[in-house]
């Protein structure tokens, strides 16, 4: 018979600072770890979690289909490169190789072209999204959380040494 594990948890103990930007929360695990605390009983942890999407630009058919295109390309070298194992001569695997990267290129750009008619422009602009936290808190178990409040509190100030 097996013995029951304990369940991990990510967040250990009680919360001991709060921190406006991840940085900042390191620079104080980074002012603990300095002063010979043991910084294994502390997790940062990233909370408040906004989802933010920075506009690129348009994004038309043509780009699309140049995307595509770069897309195709790489999947024809790869294509390529396995063909050009079966190639006889040093020429055989350059000209397999390149044919590859055309017929790819050209295979790449029409299904960008033709995937972003089927949207009806629904979504026809370009976005990088990102996922960030907003607070980052401390964590420390309970046995040293005391010490470790004690001596944040002796942190100095950001500008000073």
């Amino acid at each position: 018979m097996t013995t029951p594990q304990e369940t991990p948890t990510l967040i250990r103990g009680e919360t001991i600072a709060s921190f406006a930007s991840y940085a900042e929360a390191q620079r104080a695990v980074d002012y603990l770890s300095d002063n010979g605390f043991p910084v294994e009983n502390i997790t940062i942890v990233g909370s408040d979690l906004k989802q933010v999407e920075r506009v690129i630009g348009r994004l038309t058919k043509w780009k699309a289909a140049l995307a595509g295109a770069g897309s195709g390309a790489w999947i024809g070298a790869l294509i390529g490169l396995l063909l050009s194992l079966f190639a006889d001569t040093g020429t055989g695997v350059v000209a397999i190789l390149l044919w590859g990267v055309l017929y790819g290129a050209i295979f790449g750009a029409l299904w960008g072209f033709i995937a972003h008619l089927f949207t009806f422009g629904e979504r026809d602009f370009s976005a990088v999204g990102l996922t960030v936290a907003t607070r980052f808190d401390l964590y420390c178990v309970h046995e040293h959380a005391a010490r470790a409040v004690e001596m944040l509190a002796r942190m100095p100030a950001r500008g000073r040494p």
